[in-house]
């Protein structure tokens, strides 16, 4: 494996730089198939992130309540909501599948997606 603080001799003749060469190459070849694997593995991770907060109950004051939607590449994730009250907080999370979701989505939940959707 390569390890990038280990300090190699520097070639001292055409056998040496050739070998040295074929070295990087197969370094070089390694490093571009994890690359390439780590970019297909980072499709599914969340990439977009749409947040919304809000005051939904006129008794309480602030913006203590959010919808949050998390999404990978695909448009696809989860949209958690937290409705805060005096007397408690619920927690909702609802799927959501190419910036959709088969639930009704409240008017905050719909703004936080199309927020995460617009990110590249």
């Amino acid at each position: 494996m390569y390890n990038p603080f280990k300090k190699e001799k520097k070639p001292i003749n055409i056998k040496e730089v050739l070998r040295h060469i074929k070295e990087l190459e197969e370094k070089i070849a390694i490093t571009s198939k994890e690359l390439k694997e780590l970019k297909e593995k980072s499709k599914f991770c969340f990439q977009k992130i749409g947040i919304v907060r809000y005051n939904p109950f006129s008794e309480v004051g602030s913006n203590q309540s959010f919808s949050i939607a998390l999404l990978d590449n695909n448009n696809d994730g989860v949209i958690i909501t937290s409705l805060y009250a005096r007397d408690g907080n619920r927690v909702y999370a609802k799927p959501v599948k190419n910036g959709n979701s088969e639930y009704t989505l409240s008017d905050e939940e719909s703004k936080a997606v199309e927020e995460a959707v617009k990110k590249a």
